[in-house]
């Protein structure tokens, strides 16, 4: 969704741009790019149909149609295995995706660079580092107060990052640069935790840093469901805010636009996303860093749609966590490692596009 014309620009207020259409919500009013809505309706329809599979398969398989009996809250054979068992996974999985999508659309936004994540500019791994240490020196335990240490851990590498790169504004370079180096610290400072740790607990921490959902439960989904609920009308501000975040300091200064408390809100906002979903999943990599560019592919749009890369996320997630199910079964693998073993050449493939462009 993209927001109409800041009042008193000089674009037509009653002529919608090409491929957009008006959307007015009392005094509110959007610019809806007709893409993004079919691009996010399809993206519902292949996540519906993810969330099917992912109930349907597993060590015994499950008809659709028991199921959907199951999701519809009617007796079936099968709802010990579906709703006890996998829902509660694949709900965490969705919701996590979903808040790891967004935050990486707008920490991309804030810094104008597809290669800005939370993964790349240290929210993920001042999460990772401050549950790993607690978890090693048996402060606290892998599961019960891992999740507040993963968002209190997240929250400060978050501010400390965007602290550091501001400089009367936030650039964009400084922004991303700081990150890879507060990223690169506290990778250093977790192998540090991992080795002079108890070994039991330092296992424990290391199950938890490959980002997995085995053991999830509603518990986790619905934390994470009341901070997304209470992110969506702030999400939305920010969805009208985005065009306004595009323009440059002296632009912005000229229409009356503060955007430094834009940028500030929308950063505040993608880093709460990612380090409540660190805290409910673990830290799965790549996701934050994948679904805002699917998305905005898919969309050929703009500025990074919002709910299509949240859309997005909750899908890459899902579909990953049934491959990490299913692909050596018995054994499963942890979430992150499939979502490591797609994001990482996605990685490399945006640095070499990148180096191309500036050459």
């Amino acid at each position: 969704m993209t927001p109409a014309p800041p009042r008193g620009s000089s674009a037509p207020s009653r002529v919608p741009l090409r491929g957009y259409a008006v959307v007015r919500a009392g005094r509110a009013s959007f610019l809806l790019h007709r893409r993004s809505a079919a691009v996010a309706l399809g993206l519902l329809l292949a996540l519906a149909g993810a969330v099917v599979a992912a109930l349907c398969l597993g060590e015994s398989a499950v008809s659709p149609g028991e199921v959907v009996r199951v999701l519809l809250g009617r007796p079936s054979p099968d709802e010990l295995v579906v709703g006890e068992f996998r829902l509660p996974r694949v709900v965490v999985g969705l919701l996590a995706g979903a808040a790891l999508g967004l935050a990486g659309a707008l920490v991309q936004t804030v810094a104008r660079n597809p290669l800005a994540s939370p993964d790349v500019v240290g929210v993920t791994w001042g999460a990772t580092a401050t549950v790993v240490g607690l978890t090693a020196y048996g402060v606290v335990g892998s599961a019960d107060r891992a999740p507040y240490a993963a968002v209190g851990g997240g929250l400060l590498a978050g501010l400390l990052v965007y602290g550091l790169a501001w400089r009367r504004g936030l650039h964009a370079q400084r922004f991303v640069l700081i990150g890879i180096g507060i990223s690169v610290a506290l990778s250093s400072l977790t192998s540090v935790f991992l080795t002079r740790g108890d070994g039991f607990q330092a296992q424990a921490a290391t199950v938890w840093m490959t980002g997995s959902l085995d053991g999830a439960g509603y518990d986790q989904a619905g934390r994470l469901a009341w901070v997304l609920a209470a992110a969506l009308p702030v999400a939305l501000w920010a969805a009208r805010a985005q065009r306004s975040i595009s323009f440059d300091d002296a632009t912005a200064v000229g229409l009356g636009l503060r955007l430094g408390r834009i940028r500030l809100g929308m950063a505040l906002l993608g880093i709460v996303l990612a380090s409540c979903a660190a805290g409910a999943a673990g830290p799965v990599d790549f996701v934050a860093l994948m679904a805002p560019q699917i998305a905005l592919r898919l969309a050929r749009s703009v500025q990074v749609p919002l709910f299509c890369s949240a859309l997005a996320g909750a899908l890459v997630v899902v579909l990953a966590d049934l491959l990490a199910r299913r692909l050596l079964a018995p054994t499963e693998l942890p979430v992150g490692v499939v979502t490591g073993l797609v994001g990482a050449p996605y990685l490399m493939w945006l640095l070499t596009r990148s180096r191309r462009g500036g050459a």
